[in-house]
């Protein structure tokens, strides 16, 4: 397991450690019900430095990644991003990306330990562009100010001059005590973001600099039940290689379907001209409130037919219940559908429910 480069500085904040796909991340700091509410009602510091980042540098560095993913790359400007999918030439998912247009580079940032997948991916593709392939993970940090009071709190940090706030905006910004940063805005959901990339040098001096005015360290606990609450899918959890991204509902966030070629956008195209998908990525509402929490790929039935399977489940603050998200066929997803799913032998009722859960 490779360690977080703040892995003192955590341990004397009291955190306690996972393992995510090989990287190192806090779990908690002692009271991860604490920290959940305040990703929900404050703001919560989140070392995010187990993420994988590359960046592609070159003449040739836009237009390739065009090609390469689903949303519209080529349009970018210095300073804006998207969110997009990498996907096969069968249009099943690759990863998730998010990509930032620097001056010099393109930068994607996304899950814990897939760097050497997706770089071996892209290069696949790389037949004479000028474009480069480079592993900036080890150089750079990531700590994420999250909760729907970050952007009052980055406002007033005495040091910094200037924040993004287009959404997947990115700045550069050259702090003396904190080296060159970038600063990108993520508004949600779960809640608004800022994502300081900072050198590995500097990143415990920001980390302290952040986290009195933040007031709280977050864990990947807290992190984790706000995501699913939020309903917002996560690649290698609900979403993997045999999914098409529009069954994890990425139509409106991570396609566009007006760009022109990219590896698999045939067959995404198709779906979207002659039918729906058979499955979708739903929020469910599970009928216990125990500790017992359906494993991933529980199986979801409705009049005594299997139409689905659980992806992942918490026990939710905010809905006071365990929920899960799960992938149900069309013909028993809509809001509102009684289900039933398997917890150790037994079938509980289930519920799907919006998008993202109300409290029940």
């Amino acid at each position: 397991m490779d360690r977080l480069p703040l892995a003192p500085f955590h341990s004397r904040h009291g955190a306690r450690f996972l393992d995510l796909n090989g990287k190192e991340a806090a779990s908690d700091y002692g009271d991860w019900r604490a920290e959940h509410k305040a990703l929900r009602e404050g703001a919560g510091l989140i070392d995010m430095s187990f993420r994988s980042r590359l960046c592609i540098v070159g003449a040739d560095a836009q237009k390739f990644l065009n090609g390469q993913v689903t949303n519209n790359v080529k349009d970018l400007k210095v300073g804006q991003g998207c969110y997009a999918a990498l996907v096969s030439a069968k249009g099943k998912m690759q990863s998730d990306l998010n990509i930032y247009r620097l001056e010099n580079e393109l930068l994607l940032d996304f899950e814990p330990g897939m760097t050497e997948a997706v770089k071996q991916r892209l290069e696949k593709f790389v037949i004479a562009e000028d474009a480069q392939l480079i592993d900036v993970g080890p150089l750079y940090g990531l700590l994420r100010v999250q909760g729907p009071k970050a952007a009052t709190i980055i406002a007033e940090l005495p040091w910094l001059t200037t924040a993004p706030h287009e959404p997947m905006g990115i700045a550069a910004i050259q702090v003396d005590a904190f080296g060159e940063l970038y600063l990108a805005f993520h508004p949600g959901p779960p809640s608004p973001a800022f994502s300081f990339f900072a050198p590995v040098e500097f990143l415990e001096r920001l980390a302290e600099a952040l986290v009195d005015p933040v007031g709280r360290l977050c864990g990947w606990q807290a992190l984790e039940t706000a995501r699913v609450e939020a309903t917002v899918p996560r690649f290698g959890i609900d979403m993997d290689e045999t999914n098409l991204p529009p069954e994890a509902g990425l139509d409106a966030c991570a396609i566009s379907y007006s760009k022109g070629c990219y590896i698999g956008q045939e067959v995404i195209a198709r779906i979207r001209t002659y039918g729906q998908v058979a499955k979708t990525l739903r929020g469910i509402k599970i009928s216990t409130n125990d500790e017992q929490l359906p494993a991933r790929g529980a199986k979801l039935s409705f009049n005594d037919k299997e139409v689905g399977c659980v992806t992942g489940a918490v026990a939710s603050p905010h809905c006071q219940s365990n929920i899960a998200l799960a992938y149900v066929r069309r013909e028993a997803n809509a809001v509102g559908t009684e289900l039933l799913v398997e917890i150790d032998g037994r079938k509980i009722p289930a519920k799907v429910q919006t998008s993202p859960f109300e409290p029940f």
